[in-house]
């Protein structure tokens, strides 16, 4: 039986669902969200609080449901108080600077780096250039354009240098023994 699946998904003032065959959409005070809908789950809204059933207790249908809920979850908060991703910039000399819809990267390439942000995302950088901040209402692409802006300069293994999220720890291997 699928817990997840059950819990209920207590929706804000300002919310609305709207069930669209196949999917929901999501509105909310920063935006509009589509969330899809497997075949055999239904939504049920009443008095604030959304609900998702089940057409029978197969694993595949545990399975979607759970998903379901999480989603639809993920896209309630995301329409009511957006996400942020917080990623560092760590290395001498290495900066980031936001230019409208673009984040310009000086990571170690003989080279600054354009990176293009998608519709829906905005950065801000803080911190002495040293700290982007991603924000919001999509969850799953939030963290897309996260993983693809540290695939630019992941960190090095030896000095840690490159691009980190903000609560990522990364274990340095010791370098060559000084002689013996």
């Amino acid at each position: 039986m699928s817990r997840i699946g059950l819990t209920p998904v207590t929706l804000p003032a300002g919310v609305t669902l709207t069930d669209k065959g196949g999917e929901i959409e999501v509105k909310g005070p920063k935006g509009v969200l589509t969330v899809p809908v497997a075949d055999g789950i239904s939504l049920k809204v009443e008095d604030g609080v959304a609900t998702l059933s089940r057409r029978d207790d197969s694993k595949p249908q545990r399975a979607l449901h759970g998903l379901t809920r999480a989603l639809l979850a993920n896209a309630v908060h995301g329409v009511t108080e957006g996400y942020e991703r917080v990623l560092r910039v760590v290395g001498t000399g290495y900066r980031a600077e936001a230019k409208g819809n673009a984040l310009t990267l000086s990571v170690g390439y003989s080279h600054p780096v354009e990176f293009p942000l998608p519709e829906g995302i905005s950065a801000r950088v803080e911190d002495r250039n040293t700290t982007i901040i991603l924000n919001g209402i999509d969850k799953q692409k939030i963290g897309q354009v996260a993983a693809n802006l540290r695939a630019i300069r992941p960190p090095d293994a030896y000095k840690g240098k490159g691009i980190r999220y903000r609560d990522e720890r990364i274990s340095l291997k010791p370098g060559k023994a000084a002689g013996k």
